[in-house]
């Protein structure tokens, strides 16, 4: 009998993350990292010269990439924020998939491209940014040095992120062909690390781990992240640096029009020949 396979690990509680873009919205969100995602997406689907009939914007915050699609796109499916992670998009309906800034608090991540793979159709393409690399390094590690020195031990403060590498595997084991990612690094600096967080309060993208700290932060320790991080991370003329990497992806479903990689052995040249003729 063969075993069912392991289920991703529970790291995001999007309850909370739910209620925390809700609130964001209420009091006015802070949009400049979604701006500039949209405006970089305008522009990368302006370079795929083909048309699509049928998409769906998956779980971007706001008002979605409505006014991207415009004219071209016949018909969008905007598919709004769920705690759950099932889509329900029917096998080879889509020939268009994006998302802006949503797919790093999914917990499946996997689970969710393959479900994105199998709603294109051959020779459909996924197109979406999310945060990953380095960003927030400076809060990550302001606040492990002052949890550290001010009570002994870190909790979970900021969200794991993946990395490029990380997600063009992923990308390849959910079955995209010509799988592309890339990274748009943000630096944003504020007056202080309460500027910082004020942001990302309005951004919905406060701590939603699940193993998140459930009780008030000590005032000390608060003060104490706020110091270091202007010790590390400030410029001359005292303003702090924080990091944003828009992580970009990109790949097809499989289409037999696509190029193919070579076969092994089918080099019709040598490297070691190719290498003693640049050295004649």
């Amino acid at each position: 009998m063969t075993p069912n396979p392991p289920s991703a690990p529970i790291l995001f509680d999007r309850a909370l993350l739910g209620a925390r873009l809700a609130r964001a919205r209420r009091e006015g969100a802070a949009t400049f990292l979604l701006e500039r995602a949209s405006e970089d997406m305008a522009d990368r689907l302006q370079a795929v010269s083909r048309s699509f009939s049928a998409a769906a914007d998956v779980w971007t915050p706001g008002v979605g990439l409505a006014d991207v699609l415009c004219g071209r796109v016949a018909a969008v499916d905007a598919i709004g924020f769920s705690e759950a992670e099932a889509l329900g998009l029917a096998p080879e309906s889509l020939d268009l998939v994006v998302s802006a800034l949503a797919f790093q608090f999914v917990n499946d991540l996997p689970g969710v491209l393959a479900q994105l793979r199998r709603a294109l159709k051959p020779d459909g393409l996924l197109l979406a940014s999310m945060l990953g690399g380095d960003t927030l390094t400076e809060l990550r590690q302001s606040f492990a040095a002052a949890e550290a020195e001010c009570e002994g031990g870190a909790s979970p403060r900021v969200a794991p992120f993946a990395d490029l590498r990380d997600i063009g595997a992923l990308l390849q084991r959910a079955g995209f062909a010509l799988p592309v990612t890339d990274v748009d690094r943000v630096v944003v600096r504020y007056s202080s690390a309460f500027a910082l967080m004020a942001d990302l309060r309005r951004m919905g993208a406060t701590n939603v781990l699940r193993e998140r700290r459930h009780t008030l932060t000590r005032r000390a320790t608060m003060l104490r992240m706020a110091q270091i991080y202007g010790e590390r991370f400030a410029d001359p003329d005292g303003r702090i640096r924080a990091t944003f990497d828009i992580v970009w992806l990109s790949g097809w479903a499989p289409h037999e029009s696509q190029p193919k990689p070579l076969k092994p052995g089918s080099a019709k040249a040598s490297l070691e020949a190719a290498v003693k003729g640049m050295k004649r």
